[in-house]
């Protein structure tokens, strides 16, 4: 990677959530968790609804730069799309630890199993394609999530 400029680590830092995913196995799966963790923690809708609302916009602004700067397409180190998707899905939910867990599963199995149209959305070049597959297994989601709720009071 070189020597970096001053906006080039901070790209990587946010891209990588600070570390995460350098993780060896599983990053994304731990940027998830990091999400279920900042939802746990923060108790204000408002909050947590700016909150997911800057971590996407910083997805789609500094994620096709970081891929430059790892020199690798969809970089396993970015996970700030992992992050972000599984914000999304939180967004909506009770703060009940049943509807958690069903969020986190959910969004690992979509974002993994990559259903239409994911799968298209992934083959976009820059930040679409890093950012927007994990944006709709979040949507996917919140949206099944959603559907249980009508069901379950």
């Amino acid at each position: 990677m070189g020597k970096l400029r001053l906006s080039e680590k901070f790209c990587i830092a946010v891209c990588t959530l600070f570390g995460v995913g350098y993780a060896p196995l599983f990053s994304g799966t731990l940027a998830s968790v990091a999400a279920v963790v900042v939802f746990l923690l923060t108790k204000n809708r408002l909050l947590f609804l700016i909150f997911t609302a800057v971590s996407i916009l910083l997805a789609f602004l500094l994620t096709a730069k970081a891929e430059k700067i790892f020199k690798e397409k969809d970089s396993k180190k970015i996970v700030i799309d992992d992050f972000s998707g599984m914000l999304l899905a939180l967004l909506l939910i009770p703060y009940d630890i049943r509807f958690v867990a069903c969020a986190f599963i959910l969004f690992r199995v979509f974002d993994a199993f990559k259903i239409p149209p994911s799968d298209r959305i992934e083959r976009l070049s820059g930040a679409a394609g890093i950012v927007g597959d994990d944006l709709m297994a979040g949507f996917y989601s919140l949206l099944a999530l959603q559907v249980v709720r009508l069901f379950v009071k």
